[in-house]
């Protein structure tokens, strides 16, 4: 098959990271599915394991989380799936299931929590493997390309307005506004009518673009709002957007990092922090670390009921390493999906 592989950390501002190529096609366990990959989302989260900040556990690995395909085979003893199911396969790709965090729903946290297209092969390629408790069906109302970036992107700010404890009427704070973001606003606009949210983005297009999709208000990363927020949740991949985000929350207010990691290049920003102007009040800070099972399921549902769509641009497969290298230079908008077979 075909597949564009990572074979080591690269600097994505030097190299193209991927390197397509003919590999085997995998072969499913006893309750995995073979997968025909028919999109894959690119996400925020591959620039980390390209460049190190989360790195894969072993080279060479194909990356791709946000995946979506027909089942065309399966192990003896899978009963949950049957060939010619549409599925989806998000960030998790397993978990131990027996730990304390799995047993109390919180498998995100698991210590031996695998991510596809990190610890195991994932969607840059024409088939993929998972087992078949970590596959979705996915809803009729979505054509492929529009459900795959709702398996991470959706899905994580759906986990992230979760964790903003956010109630109709309030003041929602957005930081960065991506892919993640974009889908974070027209689920909000759905389920809090009356919540307002406010936009800090460093890029002017992004802030017209938040605009058109009901922010009530938005402005530079460093600017101070009309209101205070009562949450925030940052979508940004630096450190500078945290420490403006606290002066903006309301006492008791909360910030959400949507982030699996941060680069270093403005860590030194971070002796700004100022515990009277940005901590004090009770103001907390919270991270979202992986997805879970239920996080997927449920955003799904309430995707399609809507329906809640990306905006999105479509690539073919041997685009990766331009969609990659557009996006860390923040020259691509909404969702980015590669198209496959």
């Amino acid at each position: 098959m075909k597949a564009m592989v990572l074979n080591g950390i690269v600097d994505l501002m030097k190299d193209d990271p991927l390197v397509l190529k003919e590999v085997p096609d995998p072969v499913p366990g006893s309750h995995d599915l073979l997968i025909r990959v028919a999109a894959c989302g690119v996400c925020h989260t591959e620039m980390d394991e390209i460049e190190g900040r989360t790195p894969p556990p072993h080279f060479p690995v194909i990356l791709g989380h946000q995946v979506v395909g027909r089942v065309i085979g399966t192990g003896n003893l899978v009963t949950r799936h049957k060939e010619g199911d549409r599925v989806g396969v998000a960030w998790i790709f397993s978990a131990c299931g027996k730990c304390e965090y799995c047993r109390s729903g919180f498998e995100n946290l698991c210590p031996y929590f695998k991510a596809t297209g990190r610890d195991a092969d994932g969607g840059y390629a024409e088939y993929m493997v998972v087992g078949e408790d970590y596959a979705y069906p996915v809803p009729d109302v979505f054509a492929d390309t529009e459900v795959a970036p709702l398996l991470c992107a959706g899905t994580i700010g759906y986990r992230s307005v979760r964790l903003c404890n956010l109630k109709d009427g309030q003041n929602l704070g957005l930081t960065g506004f991506g892919a993640s973001a974009h889908l974070v606003i027209k689920m909000v606009r759905q389920a809090y009518p009356n919540v307002d949210v406010f936009v800090f983005s460093r890029n002017e297009q992004e802030r017209a673009y938040a605009g058109s999709l009901g922010a009530v208000w938005s402005g530079p990363i460093e600017a101070t709002a009309p209101e205070r927020m009562h949450s925030i949740i940052d979508t940004t991949p630096v450190w500078k957007p945290i420490v403006e985000a606290m002066k903006n929350l309301r006492p008791g207010g909360r910030l959400v990092i949507n982030a699996i990691g941060k680069e270093d290049i403005d860590k030194e920003y971070l002796t700004k922090l100022n515990y009277t102007t940005h901590l004090w009040m009770e103001k907390e800070i919270k991270s979202v670390a992986n997805v879970t099972r239920a996080d997927v399921t449920e955003f799904l549902d309430l995707a399609a009921g809507v329906p809640i769509k990306p905006d999105k641009q479509e690539f073919r497969l041997e685009d990766a390493n331009d969609v990659l290298t557009g996006m860390k230079r923040g020259k691509l908008r909404g969702s980015l999906v590669l198209k496959i077979g």
